[in-house]
């Protein structure tokens, strides 16, 4: 964008805006989650290396038949593009974290960026839980560090479309972006994340119950 000088000189341009502080609770706890998942994915690669090198290697969270890294790591489902998912993890945490500490710092991104980030890390999240439904009912065990890149993800998916809400990047009808920033301004979202998460959990206790502890 262009912007005058205050003394009347030429002006200056930039590519993003300069804006007060926003959202603070929300970025920090993007940035947060995505330093959590960043570093799940690094162990869950150099795990995947260890893997590659001896498929018999015991791997330290495998501790019994449902919590089990190694029974993951050997799945077609953990390589599903041909590499290592944490791969993935590597290459996107990053650009979220980047993105929360800028915002953080006073940057106000370009509706049409934030707009893509929302669609990327939208398809992030939809593989997230596509591997979790894949863990916890086909392949029978549970990756502590995945769950912990599942968490992770759940969390900056719902704020950063939180952001997108009340920043009205998203394009919404008039009628649907008022009942959502009517929602978020009452934290209905942020109440729907803690039930979410807890019935995630619950399910997992239901389905595997001792065998978790056994």
């Amino acid at each position: 964008m262009t912007a005058a000088a205050p003394d009347g000189s030429s002006p200056t341009r930039t590519d993003v805006e300069l804006h007060p502080r926003r959202h603070t609770g929300t970025w920090v706890t993007m940035l947060v989650a995505s330093l959590a998942s960043l570093y799940a994915s690094f162990v869950l690669a150099i795990d995947a290396l260890r893997i590659a090198e001896n498929p018999n290697v015991d791997l330290g969270c495998n501790i019994n038949t449902v919590i089990s890294c190694g029974t993951v790591a050997g799945s077609w489902q953990s390589q599903l593009l041909g590499f290592p998912n944490a791969l993935l993890g590597l290459v996107a945490e990053p650009v979220v974290s980047t993105i929360a500490v800028a915002s953080q710092a006073g940057v106000r991104f370009p509706r049409w960026f934030m707009v893509a980030a929302q669609v990327v890390y939208t398809i992030g999240f939809v593989f997230a839980y596509w591997l979790f439904q894949q863990a916890m009912f086909e392949i029978g065990a549970l990756c502590p560090w995945c769950l912990l890149v599942t968490l992770a993800t759940t969390l900056v998916f719902f704020e950063m479309t939180r952001i997108n809400i009340l920043d009205r990047n998203l394009s919404l009808p008039p009628r649907v972006q008022g009942a959502l920033e009517s929602a978020v301004r009452w934290n209905l979202d942020i109440l729907g994340v803690v039930v979410w998460i807890l019935v995630l959990a619950l399910a997992v206790v239901l389905k595997y119950g001792s065998a978790l502890f056994g």
